[in-house]
């Protein structure tokens, strides 16, 4: 697969009116990985994922259901030699495709919070979509593995798309046995969180939501 490279491509803005469609398209390819990525901030939970790694690929269904975004992403990555190169270059591009759709951030609401549990399982995840890449995550994960994904990854994903997103993130696992349950909850309250971040406040509409007027 080819795709085009355009990790450096700058964010699209939108109209101050904030009416346009908020979608991109952003193609990365480096020596480890080939990643396409397409996504529609104001879709309906759809989603086509072929990252490799089964449950990477469930993970990030659960962005695009809970976040109510369309995803589309393809990934060819290095697998021969772990999946390390492969979640952390895709958080890159899913982060510069969402700052692409988002435009300058004229009438969102910027903030957005969830908890979400699953059985035993209890996670938090705040975002602000600040311009200032910051992560803060907790997850004491009680395996290494689920299935064929390193837990250790969630934080070089999560690194990955704050860095390129340009937004502050704090997640923690508040409780949690099953690390396939730890997992689930953070991704799914991801999704929550940035929907609701990125939800366009009617009494906001055309508005940055800071007081220096730009983020």
């Amino acid at each position: 697969m080819t795709v085009p490279n355009t990790a450096l491509a700058p964010a699209v803005a939108a109209p101050s009116d904030g009416a346009a469609d908020r979608t991109a398209e952003v193609g990365r390819t480096t020596a480890e990985t080939q990643i396409a990525v397409r996504v529609n901030l104001d879709g309906t939970g759809k989603a086509r994922l072929a990252t490799g790694i089964g449950f990477f690929d469930h993970m990030l269904d659960q962005i695009a259901r809970h976040g109510l975004i369309d995803l589309d992403i393809h990934c060819e990555g290095d697998l021969h030699i772990d999946g390390h190169h492969t979640v952390e270059d895709v958080g890159i591009t899913l982060g510069q495709a969402v700052a692409q759709a988002v435009g300058d951030k004229k009438g969102i609401r910027r903030y957005g919070h969830a908890y979400v549990p699953l059985d035993e399982a209890l996670s938090r995840v705040v975002v602000d979509f600040s311009g200032r890449p910051g992560l803060h995550l907790h997850i004491p994960f009680t395996s290494g593995m689920v299935g064929g994904f390193d837990t250790q990854l969630t934080y070089e994903f999560f690194q990955g798309f704050a860095n390129h997103a340009g937004v502050t993130l704090h997640i923690d696992n508040l409780k949690g046995i099953n690390a396939h349950h730890q997992a689930e909850t953070v991704f799914k309250a991801f999704g929550r969180a940035l929907r609701a971040a990125l939800e366009r406040d009617p009494r906001s509409a055309g508005v940055i939501p800071s007081t220096k007027g730009s983020l």
